[in-house]
């Protein structure tokens, strides 16, 4: 039986340990690492998966912002990682933490701009994610840009560049 919890009540090194083991200890120099340096994840809406005692999987979330081109700046919340622990992939676990994270945002209003980076097909078809507004974002790094995904009646379409939200923007 799976139970969700804030991913707070978890040991950081549990975490990392589980980060680790579902994408490898180069992880952090992924492009989505660059995007939300130097942030905190937002625990409103990061839970942990456990299996009895057992830690098999996490989703965090990032306040990030689209810094745009005109020199508005939009706030967004980036989704992931999903990470699931590799011996219960397939288990249907990561569906589930998406769905749980989604009505917490919901409930919170934190779901009017959403961004992760990710395959659009499963994030498309089970969660609504699309690249139709971010065709002119940037990165700080490398990324397919059919990857970058966004939902939410206040997805910004302007060119600009992702990176982490400041306390001024938040």
């Amino acid at each position: 039986m799976i139970s969700l919890l804030p991913l707070t009540t978890i040991l950081p090194k549990e975490i990392e340990a589980l980060l680790d083991s579902a994408f490898g200890a180069d992880r952090h120099l992924r492009t989505a690492y660059r995007i939300r340096a130097g942030t905190a994840f937002d625990p409103a809406h990061s839970f942990a998966a456990l299996d009895g005692a057992t830690l098999v999987g996490v989703i965090q979330c990032w306040p990030i912002a689209l810094a745009a081109d005109s020199g508005d700046t939009s706030p967004l919340l980036m989704v992931g990682p999903v990470a699931v622990s590799p011996a219960r992939q397939r288990d249907g676990i990561g569906r589930v933490l998406m769905a749980h994270m989604l009505a917490a945002a919901a409930a919170s209003g934190a779901d009017r701009a959403l961004m992760l980076i990710g395959d659009p097909e499963y994030y498309g078809r089970f969660f609504g994610f699309s690249a139709d507004k971010t065709a002119n974002w940037r990165a700080p790094g490398p990324v397919e840009q059919h990857r970058l995904l966004a939902r939410g009646p206040d997805v910004p379409s302007a060119p600009g560049m992702l990176g982490p939200r400041t306390a001024v923007i938040a």
